[in-house]
């Protein structure tokens, strides 16, 4: 009689697991699943002050990212699914600590990009010119052709982070 009962509970409970499903994703991405393709536009650096290879590395980035993240592909298809594009709009460097000789001891660069993320499918909550900002600090002693390739290691993979998780994790 156990092994009835036992049996019973097992089914039942396979049964309602099995109509009870909820989709996790291993990235926390929220995607469509109509949607399939996606554009990520170059984006272009039109900072007053910039790095030549910038562009490139951040567009680079969120295109790795969001394929190896997510199940989309890569397309040049003006009607992708999804598409980005943006404008690097600031890249700066300012003091972020005074010694007590009124001489600077770290100084930050921060990069502004502005991001707008065109849905085609699905509920079609994109976003318009939106601003993302990181910075990093280094030590003012070094010039900034020193510093910089170590703090765009910091800075970018934070920056398409943050792109990312707006888009597709409504962050």
């Amino acid at each position: 009689m156990s092994k009835y009962i036992f049996l019973l509970a097992s089914v039942s409970l396979w049964l309602f697991s099995s109509a009870c499903s909820i989709k996790y994703s291993a990235s926390g991405a929220s995607i469509d699943p109509a949607a399939k393709t996606v554009l990520v536009r170059f984006i272009e650096n039109r900072a007053p002050q910039n790095n030549p290879q910038l562009s490139q590395q951040v567009t680079e980035k969120l295109r790795t990212k969001i394929l190896a993240q997510t199940r989309l592909t890569q397309t040049n298809d003006q009607g992708a699914d999804y598409e980005f594009k943006g404008t690097i709009t600031g890249y700066s460097i300012s003091n972020a600590a005074v010694t007590n000789v009124d001489k600077s001891a770290t100084a930050r660069l921060t990069i502004t990009v502005n991001i707008t993320f065109i849905k085609r499918i699905g509920d079609k909550k994109g976003f318009t010119n939106q601003s993302f900002s990181r910075s990093a600090d280094f030590n003012a002693s070094q010039t900034i052709s020193e510093a910089e390739p170590r703090l765009l290691e910091e800075i970018v993979p934070n920056l398409v982070d943050d792109i990312f998780n707006r888009a597709f994790a409504n962050w």
